[in-house]
């Protein structure tokens, strides 16, 4: 009769490795980590939205229910905050997007020149937001600004203007500041595209007399529908939560001319030292963004694809 063999752990992990139930061993430490990222900040969000939790004050402190949510409703500055986040978002994506194309059909002919371009357009997203911040504050600055003394020289204005501080164009001021920092993703991302496109597509539509313009309506959009679907969102999320452009250029000023929702989260949470109204804040924020992901693969039906 033949020993038993004994069979240490190296063993038995060589036989878990043939069930099915491997797979769910090898994501079990990327699980953690997300739970421990994601999830518990996630939900520990929406634990403090529903107390009061003031540093200042801490004898407030505990559980209110739902009187920060109350509390926006009559809430002037959120109100502002959500109609300017609108404003934002809406209007960075649409130029966004628009300089995307351009420079993602321009990157993608085979012309000299092209490499050193794409480098020169992709200069934009590589600067960390702060530091974009601060150039564009000098670059337009009432006293010294390059861009408002060629305005001048040109004859556009006749003086020099606080593009920043003035109620009627900072908000208008900021958007392009961020469109110029955040088209060069929409670029890489449609490039990309553009490159999976066969070219016997554009070849068989021009044999059936399709001119350019239809080319791009039946050939390019469909088929970077997926692509425009994940880049919009992802950059519709990136603009929501992120108010340190804006934090840079004008603090949410002037007169709340530019405060957004993130801005005025953060603003709340840190300056103010009220986490329980920064977290409900937050909570909408969250909500708005899953309710319009949610709407809008449905309305691109990408899914179904």
């Amino acid at each position: 009769m033949k020993p038993a063999l004994h069979r240490g752990p190296l063993t038995r992990l060589g036989d878990l490795s043939e069930t099915r139930y491997w797979v769910y061993f090898l994501l079990f430490p990327s699980l953690i980590l997300l739970l421990l990222v994601v999830a518990y900040p996630t939900l520990y969000g929406f634990v403090i939205s529903v107390r009061e939790m003031r540093l200042t004050r801490p004898a407030l402190n505990g559980w209110v229910g739902a009187k920060h949510y109350v509390a926006m409703m009559s809430d002037r500055v959120f109100w502002i905050s959500l109609k300017n986040t609108a404003i934002w978002v809406a209007a960075a994506i649409a130029i966004e997007v628009t300089l995307g194309f351009i420079a993602a059909v321009s990157l993608n002919r085979n012309v000299p020149g092209t490499k050193l371009f794409g480098v020169l357009i992709l200069l934009p997203y590589f600067l960390p937001n702060v530091v974009a911040g601060h150039m564009w504050a000098l670059l337009l600055d009432p006293r010294l600004g390059v861009i408002n003394d060629l305005l001048v020289r040109s004859g556009v204005l006749s003086t020099y203007k606080a593009w920043f501080a003035d109620p009627a164009t900072a908000l208008a001021a900021t958007i392009l500041v961020e469109a110029w920092h955040g088209f060069p993703f929409f670029a890489l991302l449609f490039l990309a595209g553009l490159k999976g496109i066969p070219e016997d597509l554009y070849k068989a539509a021009a044999v059936d007399g399709a001119g350019p313009v239809r080319q791009f309506q039946l050939i390019t959009v469909p088929m970077l529908r997926t692509v425009i679907t994940a880049a919009i969102i992802l950059r519709v999320i990136s603009l929501v939560n992120s108010p340190d452009l804006l934090l840079v250029l004008t603090g949410g000023g002037p007169g709340n001319a530019t405060q957004v929702l993130s801005l005025y989260a953060f603003q709340t949470a840190y300056r103010e030292f009220n986490f329980g109204y920064a977290g409900a804040l937050s909570v909408v924020m969250f909500v708005i963004l899953m309710v319009f992901a949610t709407l809008y693969i449905r309305f691109t039906r990408v899914s179904k694809e």
